[in-house]
């Protein structure tokens, strides 16, 4: 029997509703980082009202998470963001860059979703930027170097357009955005033919720009969200090197198969580890959170050897 790319741990999920000590009907979706030498865990959640709020979790190990008492981000009611953050706030990316912790996250109101872009140091007080993207976007997800000076960022228009591809985007300051194209599509008949979505930080490795995205496939029974692995350039992000042509990660386990959106893992985040290991974390149904762990140089190695053009 093969072994599994991404080792599920057996502690799974590792964080549910049941871990948050204030109302939530879902915990998903999470950006997890090291800051202090400890994990942090930041994690979206349905409200009863339906509407997403983002809280906190802590671990020493990356499994074992305990909630912060009271969330940190909820929809503002002051301003642009007040009117672009009305019905909640989604699905964070965290890249950590010139000393700051920037958070992306999905902004949604009646006018559709936005990219919403926060600040922080030390994941107590929270600064909120601007919105850097038109409706409809979603999946922002930033790399953690300039290029020529300036900031990259890759990004999903959540359209039929282009049919929900992956796209980048420049900026000198993190406010201003263009330059963009597309940079990867969807394939035909493939694992991720419907749609794929920038998913967690790109990692830095000797061979690439290491990135762990989303895939969507239609079936009679509904769509199947698996994780999948590409490779940008180091000195060009907007080259892909390669795209490896399967998934490595589908959902099996029970809260992955059924939860409130069935049959779906979701990462926004993944932590590399000194080990030449990665920590991958993604949500489980729509419903838990859940990790794994994969060795940084066979995911490379799958973009370069079971690779398939980006385009």
């Amino acid at each position: 029997m093969n072994e599994p790319i991404v080792k599920r741990y057996e502690g799974n999920p590792i964080l549910t509703t049941a871990d948050v000590p204030y109302p939530v009907e879902t915990v998903h979706n999470a950006a997890v980082v090291k800051h202090d030498g400890k994990y942090v865990m930041l994690f979206r959640s349905h409200r009863a009202t339906g509407r997403c709020i983002l809280g906190l979790a802590d671990s020493v190990d990356g499994f074992n998470f305990v909630s912060r008492p009271e969330p940190f981000m909820v929809p503002s009611e002051q301003g642009a963001f007040g009117e672009y953050e009305a019905y909640g706030v989604e699905d964070p990316r965290i890249c950590l860059i010139d000393g700051e912790y920037l958070i992306t996250y999905s902004a949604y109101s009646k006018h559709g979703v936005r990219i919403g872009l926060a600040k922080t140091r030390d994941f107590i007080s929270v600064e909120r930027v601007a919105l850097i993207t038109q409706a409809d976007l979603r999946n922002v997800v930033i790399f953690p170097q300039k290029f020529n000076g300036r900031y990259a960022r890759l990004d999903r228009p959540h359209s039929e357009i282009s049919p929900w591809s992956i796209w980048i985007s420049y900026s000198p300051d993190l406010v201003h955005w263009g330059n963009s194209h597309v940079v990867m599509k969807p394939v035909q008949y493939h694992w991720d033919e419907m749609k794929i979505g920038p998913g967690a930080t790109p990692i830095r490795t000797s061979k690439g720009w290491l990135h762990i995205y989303h895939g969507v496939f239609p079936t009679m029974d509904g769509s199947v969200y698996r994780l999948g692995v590409a490779l940008h350039d180091l000195d060009d992000p907007s080259k892909v090197i390669g795209v490896c042509d399967r998934w490595i990660l589908q959902p099996e386990d029970p809260w992955e198969v059924t939860g409130y959106v069935h049959n779906v893992v979701f990462t926004c985040g993944a932590v590399p580890e000194d080990d030449g290991t990665v920590k991958i974390y993604w949500g489980g149904a729509d419903k838990v959170m859940c990790a794994g762990t994969a060795i940084i140089e066979q995911l490379v190695d799958l973009c370069l050897t079971d690779g398939r053009p980006a385009i």
